[in-house]
């Protein structure tokens, strides 16, 4: 709980005057110079509702105990009321450019100075409580986005007459290489929550083909050219399911909709079902293609035999498999120790 003001002034008067005005309302933090204010907030952040700052100090003054919280993090939690005798438009001016909450001149009537700081206290407390429950709706979200696409992966497996480990292997494959895309292809902007979300949006790659007919989606052999075609709406379908589910939150739903919807379109155009080419195809989808390619390719399915490892690693990069982006293959011959560790772990 936010209980503690801390009072930042090099004059023991000006400390005592301030302490006696919220007496009974705070327990009371001083410092009587920047360095101190900064290691005070450094070992009291959670438990300060606020700072009331004064400019000019010895060792440090009040602008570079700002210069601290902004590196720190700080300012977005703890609100600053500077208390100075300089109210120089000049000094106002970056007081408010660092973030303070209120400047308040001396000398300073004191049921002014307690009024405000009541409500600037209050302000922040609402807005900080409001944020944390804010995080806790969208970790709920998260948790029960992840349970509906497990649950649909397990579904199209079950349809699919595959092994739940399937829908497993795809999103660690998935995983994997997104790790290595973030670090060698730092255009795509991938950062550590891209990674997680878009490979549990994999799971769902695939969710089409709950809507495909048994005797298509089961036929133990070489499909005829209008079953190919009746199996590559899949696609199509799978984005059409992704469009019902209205619980699902916007990053999810974008990531979830393009990997169902163009997981199978090719690097050079000749893919499904919009013919995408390049960097047209979203990057979720391309990870996502060589993930799945390489599953299908090292587990048996109904028309065909396991391919070696190797066999389908060289499959891939030879384009046996249709074209991949140059860059994720690249990254695919790096993380292809993982892979092969994936594939002998998750069965």
């Amino acid at each position: 709980m936010r209980n503690k003001l801390l009072i930042v002034d090099d004059v023991e008067l000006n400390r005592e005057l301030l302490k006696a005005l919220f007496m009974g309302k705070f327990e009371m933090l001083e410092a009587e110079n920047g360095e101190q204010a900064e290691q005070c907030l450094a070992e009291n952040r959670s438990i300060i509702a606020a700072i009331l700052l004064d400019i000019v100090m010895p060792v440090k003054d009040g602008f570079e105990v700002l210069n601290f919280m902004h590196r720190e993090d700080m300012m977005k939690e703890i609100p600053v009321i500077m208390i100075t005798g300089d109210f120089s438009s000049e000094v106002q001016k970056k007081a408010y450019d660092l973030g303070v909450s209120d400047i308040i001149s001396k000398p300073f009537d004191p049921d002014i100075v307690r009024g405000r700081v009541k409500n600037i206290v209050e302000l922040y407390l609402y807005k900080n409580d409001l944020e944390d429950l804010v995080k806790e709706q969208t970790k709920k979200l998260l948790e029960h986005n992840t349970q509906l696409i497990n649950t649909l992966g397990t579904i199209v497996e079950f349809r699919n007459m595959e092994s739940g480990s399937h829908t497993i292997r795809i999103r660690e494959f998935s995983r994997v290489l997104l790790v290595v895309v973030k670090r060698r292809c730092p255009e795509y902007g991938l950062t550590d929550h891209d990674i997680d979300t878009i490979a549990d949006a994999a799971v769902l790659h695939d969710v089409g083909k709950i809507s495909i007919s048994d005797s298509v989606l089961l036929k133990p052999g070489r499909l005829t050219k209008e079953e190919f075609e009746i199996m590559k709406t899949h696609t199509t379908k799978g984005a059409e399911i992704v469009q019902q589910i209205s619980s699902m939150d916007e990053e999810y739903y974008k990531h979830c909709y393009d990997i169902a919807l163009h997981h199978h379109e090719k690097w050079d155009g000749r893919g499904y079902p919009d013919a995408l080419q390049g960097e047209e195809i979203p990057i979720s989808a391309q990870v996502v293609s060589i993930a799945d390619c390489y599953d299908a390719l090292i587990c048996e399915r109904v028309y065909k035999p396991p391919f070696t490892k190797d066999q389908a690693f060289h499959m891939i990069l030879n384009g046996e498999c249709g074209a991949f982006n140059p860059k994720l293959l690249e990254c695919f011959k790096e993380a292809r120790p993982e892979f092969e560790k994936l594939a002998d772990s998750i069965r």
